[in-house]
């Protein structure tokens, strides 16, 4: 970013930001002047993404999600560089198997879930006792419309992201009144973690969508962002479909 807005006097945690939808997260979060704590696997790509969202305001901490040590020295170094994370964004998570359930080995169904949902409990476990506990704050986690329907060949990712809505609520119950948790539900969005569900065909998947577009993680990034403020102070345990009108197809 060129120029940076005033501060806003908040701080953020955004896993999974290197690049994509937590980016894109990250970008609309320090558009508006928070501060903003970037975790990512790749250490090289997690830099050039401070660099480019600005290192005056974003710090990175390179490590794998699932890794408890990891965890909590992101939410250490985050509490060392700005004293407080108001806001939580869990948005690291994999998919690394493309197949039936039938056929799923059980070892990946695991490494699933521990990546997209307990790695998103640890995190916020720790923002919860370093931070939010006393001085209260927001989480979002980000599903999928996968969690929400039956998604073809991508049974396990669905699964995973079912986990994190009902993650969700359960947080929200526990965590009120200080902390609202909510959750957002993307449909396709055009990253490259996404790119298999849509590269060389875009114009046909597009086509599926009311909207007529794929999502962008700027769209993403918006709604969490909202959801990540006092705006939206009286919404907790909510799961925001972000999906183009594409659940409006129901049933044609």
């Amino acid at each position: 970013m060129t120029q940076l807005p005033p501060e806003s006097g908040r701080a953020a945690l955004v896993t999974g930001a290197s690049r994509g939808i937590g980016y894109g997260i990250a970008e609309a979060l320090v558009a508006r002047g928070d501060r903003v704590c970037i975790t990512g696997r790749n250490e090289d790509a997690l830099k050039a993404a401070v660099e480019k969202l600005g290192p005056e305001r974003v710090i990175g901490v390179a490590g794998k999600a699932h890794d408890e040590a990891h965890r909590v020295a992101a939410v250490e170094r985050a509490m060392e560089a700005f004293g407080r994370i108001d806001y939580l964004a869990n948005n690291a998570g994999t998919n690394p198997v493309y197949g039936l359930l039938t056929d799923l080995d059980l070892g990946v169904a695991r490494k699933v879930y521990e990546i997209n949902v307990v790695s998103a409990l640890g995190f916020a476990q720790q923002t919860w006792k370093a931070w939010q506990k006393e001085n209260g704050g927001a989480i979002v986690n980000v599903a999928s419309i996968a969690g929400l329907a039956p998604s073809p060949l991508i049974g396990a990712y669905g699964m995973s992201k079912a986990a994190m809505v009902n993650l969700t609520v359960q947080l929200a119950a526990e965590m009120a009144p200080g902390v609202r948790v909510n959750s957002v539900a993307p449909a396709v969005v055009k990253t490259k973690f996404a790119a298999a569900l849509y590269e060389g065909h875009e114009e046909e998947v597009a086509a599926t969508y009311p909207l007529g577009r794929l999502g962008v993680p700027e769209d993403v990034g918006g709604a969490v962002a909202f959801l990540l403020s006092d705006q939206a102070s009286w919404v907790t345990g909510q799961n925001l479909v972000l999906d183009g009108g594409l659940f409006l197809q129901a049933g044609h």
